[in-house]
């Protein structure tokens, strides 16, 4: 079948257009780790493996104005016709891919959510954010003085490895919750994450709202406290509990204080209605904890803890540009998370005038997909039959460290990008091929790829991966058929518990020089307030 031609795009319009705060959406479509290796600051990382699992939430309006590239690997083109076939008809491809980027003078970031990790190195510049190296909170530490230690990574996070005595605070609960966890003014208030970033926006969140305690930063966080050669705790399980409902109105109040003079926006119900009629993409997150969202939420609105949408906004709002609605039910976490949000560039506002019949929807939140292919279902009883028999063949498209911990006996890991660039050179010779992953969602959407390079049958399991063991059918574990390559995901510096000191180092290193690398790209529309001077940097 013939390719379909698709316009290309010059980077310097994409660039222009993203100084005249334009909607742009521009997807990489590369596996997660290769995208980690460059890319452009607001280049957005939607894989061609994984695509059809976050595309529709995260570019939700049919008709923004989209640029998909790769760096040569021939997947963009694979990643827009299966776009448009969605009902996207504004898709171009980035003229000259990465490279042209560069010849147009763009700058190529590494790593993942680069767009936050050095908005937070710019507020750290500009506010002169107070920190304390592993050393000097060690010596509080020995002294036994009045210190509280308040982690605001996920609680996922925490629970691997934390600082000693440290509490469970994920940052968009900080200014909530912290004259309940720091009632006396004397106590001195340390907020770590793993890195950088999140400790930084915490601690300057809290000086902000006016905080009576000392606060600072653990400087470099983990990795810091690690690299200073001090002991972490693991498997820990401290958290926040209830707020006050004298803290909760004092926050209140001081949120909203930073959040106006953030210029954050206000809407009611019948507002929030006119922005959805209009041709702007508008994304409506309620930042409260997941607990929170299930009991009862906005029709609508997508989850996601304030801390982790400034950490990570270009998973979750993936058109720079496009406008972003925030909701809670205190008046806190919501103005918080919106005022820097808006000081990020982002065109934000906060959804007020609402009752607790509003938040009417229970449960947790179910991603929009497009329709799947139907598929020809094997169930694990006679997988295991044909198994046994010899001649199928298992292709398992979970992650690829899923795959590692547990997989069914000689099934082979494969991605999708490698089926678009192998073609049938990827496949293991086999009279019948069944396809599979933790549900078996992805690997039905995989389906008609793989039939389409072989005249064998392909059949998808049933359930998945998860059926399978439900059956009680034998499992493997290890690296037995890796037929793709290790890029599935980007193995972050500051996670987990066996990343080399050098690893770490160089980490910061480039971390420390986000700033300059801002001043050279020169598209990012950050402007940073120094909010207890009521200034704008």
């Amino acid at each position: 079948m013939a390719e379909h031609a698709f316009p290309l795009r010059d980077a310097a319009d994409i660039m222009q257009a993203l100084r005249q705060q334009q909607e742009v959406a521009l997807v990489d479509v590369r596996d997660e780790a290769l995208y980690a290796q460059g890319h452009p600051l607001f280049a957005v990382n939607l894989p061609l493996s994984r695509l059809e699992l976050e595309w529709l939430d995260r570019i939700p309006r049919r008709d923004t104005a989209i640029t998909l590239y790769d760096n040569g690997e021939g997947l963009a083109q694979a990643a827009a016709e299966r776009v448009a076939a969605w009902g996207y008809p504004n898709i171009s491809l980035l003229k000259d891919d990465l490279s042209g980027w560069q010849a147009a003078g763009g700058e190529l970031f590494i790593d993942v959510n680069s767009p936050s990790k050095a908005f937070g190195e710019l507020v750290e510049h500009h506010n002169r954010t107070p920190s304390l190296a592993a050393e000097q909170l060690n010596a509080l530490f020995v002294d036994k003085a009045d210190v509280v230690v308040l982690d605001v990574r996920r609680y996922d996070e925490y629970h691997t490895m934390n600082i000693p005595n440290s509490i469970s605070v994920p940052g968009g609960e900080l200014a909530l919750r912290i004259r309940d966890l720091a009632p006396s003014p004397a106590t001195t208030v340390i907020v770590n994450c793993a890195g950088r970033t999140r400790s930084i926006i915490g601690t300057q969140s809290l000086v902000n709202v006016g905080t009576r305690n000392p606060v600072f930063a653990l400087r470099n966080g983990t990795i810091g406290w690690t690299l200073a050669g001090l002991p972490l705790e693991h498997q820990q399980t401290r958290r926040y509990g209830a707020v006050s409902e004298t803290a909760q109105r004092h926050a209140a109040a001081q949120a909203r204080r930073v959040a106006d003079r953030a210029g954050v926006l206000r809407l009611d119900k019948n507002a929030w209605a006119q922005w959805q009629q209009q041709s702007r993409t508008s994304y409506l997150f309620d930042v409260r904890d997941n607990e929170e969202f299930a009991a009862g939420h906005l029709p609508g609105s997508r989850p996601i803890p304030g801390g982790q949408l400034i950490q990570e906004t270009d998973h979750y709002a993936s058109v720079r540009g496009a406008r972003i609605v925030l909701t809670d039910n205190d008046g806190v976490r919501a103005n918080i998370t919106a005022s820097w949000l808006a000081q990020s560039g982002w065109e934000v506002a906060v959804l007020e005038v609402l009752t607790a019949a509003d938040f009417s929807q229970q449960g947790g939140w179910q991603p929009h997909l497009p329709a799947a292919p139907a598929a020809e279902e094997v169930t694990p009883a006679q997988l295991a039959d044909w198994l046994s028999q010899g001649h199928s063949q298992v292709l398992d498209f979970t992650t690829r460290a899923n795959y590692l911990k547990s997989h069914i006996p000689g099934a082979a890991w494969l991605l999708r990008s490698t089926l678009q660039q192998q073609g049938i050179n990827a496949l293991p010779d086999a009279e019948r091929y069944v396809l599979t992953c933790g549900s078996s969602l992805l690997a039905r959407y995989a389906l008609q790829q793989v039939a389409a390079l072989t005249d064998k049958p392909v059949f998808l399991l049933e359930g998945g991966n998860a059926a399978w063991r439900s059956a009680g059918l034998p499992t493997e574990a290890g690296e037995q058929h890796l037929l793709s390559p290790a890029i599935d995901r980007y193995r972050r510096p500051y996670e987990g518990t066996d990343i080399e000191p050098a690893v770490m180092q160089a980490y910061l290193e480039w971390e420390y020089g986000l700033v300059a690398q801002l001043d050279r790209d020169g598209t990012h529309g950050f402007r940073v307030l120094n909010l207890q001077q009521e200034t704008e940097v």
